[in-house]
């Protein structure tokens, strides 16, 4: 026992003492560590990246799922191919196939509109109101003190709305401590401009996945357009392309190892705050669950498509979603392990909870400590029923469609102020769009499919986690969930995008009163899910009152051991700084941080995932590299790493040299810390980012596209 408590011991002291690069800072706290930002390599002051509405930052955009850059005075935004890939998917036909063979619009008039739920954001405001958020819940418990977080928010988020062409969100930090009003700036109107095709966008796909080394070129090039008074509006040929407040400036030159770099992006969600408690679960019941669970669906969906090519193309992008879902939950998972995760933080918190019981404060914070460990607890008993019956409503289309619509219904019949988050009138036209957008991703067959492999393990869970409603809509056998899918989805008119619409303009009386099959299927569905989101928010509420004291402990433990904290990761603007890094994976295994075409050329094998196309293969063997290669070696490169702190959402952030020039996009982590999102590990926590002068040569050389390129700053060499 003692030798194990020796080894804990080392493994936090190394992780300790190696953390100065660790981060996803709030540009507001910048200045606090600008020491360490110079002492990395900085050359900027920090004062200048604390306000997000100024430049450099008012460039870093939300777009779809993950982030974007500004990169000229035209609208053009750099991301990721596969933070795109929906839009590429969504113009794609048997054809005209823009997944295989890439998109190069040969003038403004040939870029292709987004889906129509496609968004970009930018952000304009970001304010702290959490006593404007508070001040109703004091005093409460449990869906009281939800009810009280929710209505004051929707308040702010309703005034704040008011101004036409915005988009409000309140954003919790260190879980219901502290309270912000974020402001964006919707842009509805977004294009393809240039995309590389699947085998450089996508080079290597899943067996490439979260490893290192890459020679993905995973970049996608769109535009933003606005009406023409200047301001967002649907897509239109009328539009005209937005003036960014500012855009980044693509460097001349590129990177080598140790040279200093920072990323700004939106990263989704971290969980290095949670309690020893949430590391375990996380560990033995959700990664391994979703695992299993997702790969069922890929197979569905992989099979399927097979089958038919129709409905592989309608389903690529899930897909494409799926098949990193898996692969980033088992590398969490492995990753977790490896770093002895649950053992380390267990430590932790037992020797915080031991300095707060010497504290004068600790009187006052440990029964609210405990009480969420309690109710942390709680949360286990319906875990398997939760995750699949969300999942329903998520990996589907007309399901989703129908549920949704059912559920507008309801909240249509309520004051704007008193719907459920989601189904309010700023919710409408997304919803609208949504279902506009289900016939390019929607096939019967394939629908059924998924729909039956999630109940089928549905219905072998125990039976106090079965919910009636939804066994008498699927039975309670597989031979009756098959009856009831091939009846429900033979008769629905929700295939029908007419159809779709109408019932979505109908009045709530029209839409409960339908008796399509799939509706009346919602319709039958809705109190159970009413009820989980009661037994939700009731648990939510208590959370978000009790949890401010396990993170008042947190951090003041933290402090004392000379550790800055940084909130946890919540879809806001975040800063990371580092430098480009290699990696010592494991025992005699290390790796250098860039990657060059000779990689492409030595993985070919001309068959998917590793059939890079000829004109590629060409121009790597024609080696005119003049302008794009290393200096020092003359190699082209492709993509390279960095110690930079990542997470999901951080896709297609931009990675900046010290003078704030853009680099890199990142793209991906590597394998051996995708558990970064619960737990820092500086041995093996790298980001992986696309070359720029990759993206470029490509440009110039292999799909070309002068007047891209003019654009950007950077004219053809």
């Amino acid at each position: 026992m003692r030798i194990r408590t020796m080894m804990l011991s080392a493994a936090m002291a190394l992780a300790l003492e190696a953390r100065a690069d660790e981060g996803m800072w709030l540009p507001s706290q910048l200045p606090d560590i600008e020491k360490n930002l110079k002492a990395a390599g900085f050359r900027g002051k920090a004062g200048d990246l604390a306000d997000l509405t100024r430049a450099p930052l008012n460039a870093v955009v939300r777009v779809g799922g993950g982030t974007g850059s500004f990169v000229s005075a035209d609208g053009l935004v750099v991301t990721n191919h596969h933070v795109a890939f929906g839009v590429i998917q969504y113009n794609s036909r048997p054809d005209r196939d823009l997944i295989t063979d890439g998109y190069v619009a040969a003038d403004r008039a040939a870029e292709l509109p987004a889906n129509p739920d496609y968004r970009l954001r930018v952000t304009v405001g970001f304010d702290k109101v959490t006593e404007r958020i508070l001040a109703g819940a004091r005093g409460k418990t449990g869906k009281a003190y939800y009810d009280a977080v929710e209505a004051a928010s929707k308040a702010l988020v309703a005034e704040c709305e008011k101004e036409p062409g915005i988009r409000c969100s309140v954003a919790n930090m260190f879980y219901g401590r502290d309270f912000y009003l974020v402001k964006q700036l919707e842009l509805r109107d977004v294009r393809l401009v240039y995309a590389p095709p699947r085998a450089i966008g996508n080079y290597g796909d899943e067996v490439d996945n979260f490893v290192w080394p890459r020679h993905a070129g995973d970049f996608t090039i769109l535009r933003a357009y606005v009406g023409p008074d200047g301001k967002p509006a649907d897509y239109s040929p009328q539009n005209t392309p937005y003036r960014p407040p500012s855009h980044l400036k693509l460097a001349s030159e590129g990177v080598a190892e140790g040279d200093f770099v920072m990323l700004a992006g939106y990263p989704g969600i971290t969980y290095r705050h949670r309690t020893a408690a949430e590391f375990a679960d996380q560990i033995q019941w959700r990664l391994p669950t979703s695992v299993a669970v997702l790969t069922d669906l890929q197979n569905v969906i992989e099979t399927q498509g097979k089958a038919d090519k129709d409905a592989g193309i309608r389903y690529a992008s899930q897909l494409q979603s799926l098949k990193n879902g898996i692969k980033r939950f088992s590398g969490e998972l492995q990753g977790l392990q490896r770093s002895d995760a649950v053992a380390v933080r267990r430590e932790d918190e037992v020797a915080m909870l031991a300095w707060l019981a010497t504290r004068p404060e600790a009187k006052t914070l440990t029964p609210d400590i405990d009480a969420v460990k309690a109710l942390i607890a709680q949360g286990r008993d319906t875990r398997d029923r939760d995750l699949l019956l969300g999942l329903l409503a998520s990996q589907t289309q007309l399901m989703r469609g129908a549920l949704a619509l059912d559920r507008l219904a309801v909240e249509r019949a309520k004051p704007d102020a008193e719907r459920e988050s989601g189904y309010q009138q700023r919710d409408e036209e997304l919803i609208r769009s949504q279902l506009k957008q289900v016939q390019r991703r929607y096939d019967p067959k394939v629908e059924k499919a998924l729909v039956t492999s999630l109940l089928l393990r549905y219905q072998k869970l125990p039976k106090a986690q079965h919910l009636p409603e939804v066994d008498a809509v699927f039975g309670l056998t597989p031979a009756e969930l098959a009856k009831s899918l091939d009846r429900i989805y033979a008769v629905t008119a929700f295939g029908d995008e007419a159809a779709r619409l109408r019932f979505f303009d109908a009045t709530p009386a029209e839409v409960g009163k339908s008796d399509d099959a799939l509706l009346v299927a919602a319709r039958t569905l809705r109190p159970a899910l009413l009820r989980m989101e009661e037994e939700r928010k009731v648990r939510e509420g208590d959370l978000l009152r009790l949890r401010p004291a396990y993170i008042q402990a947190l951090i003041a433990y933290r402090e004392k051991q000379g550790r800055a904290v940084y909130p946890d990761a919540n879809s806001t603007l975040r800063v990371s700084y580092g430098k480009v890094t290699p990696l010592v994976a494991r025992d005699a295994v290390a790796y250098a941080p860039v990657t060059t075409v000779k990689g492409i050329v030595e993985k070919n094998t001309g068959t998917i995932p590793f059939d890079a196309p000829k004109p590629l293969l060409d121009a790597i063997r024609k080696g005119d590299f003049a302008g794009y290669a290393d200096p020092s070696t003359g190699e082209m490169p492709v993509d390279f790493l960095s110690n930079l702190d990542t997470t999901g959402g951080n896709s297609g952030s931009p990675v900046l040299n010290a003078k704030g020039e853009l680099v890199g996009l990142n793209f991906d982590s590597n394998w051996e810390a995708v558990s970064a999102s619960w737990m820092y590990d500086p041995r093996y926590k790298r980001a992986i980012h696309v070359d720029m002068r990759y993206m470029r040569w490509l440009m110039d050389k292999v799909y070309p596209s002068p007047s891209l390129l003019t654009e950007l700053g950077v004219a053809p060499r």
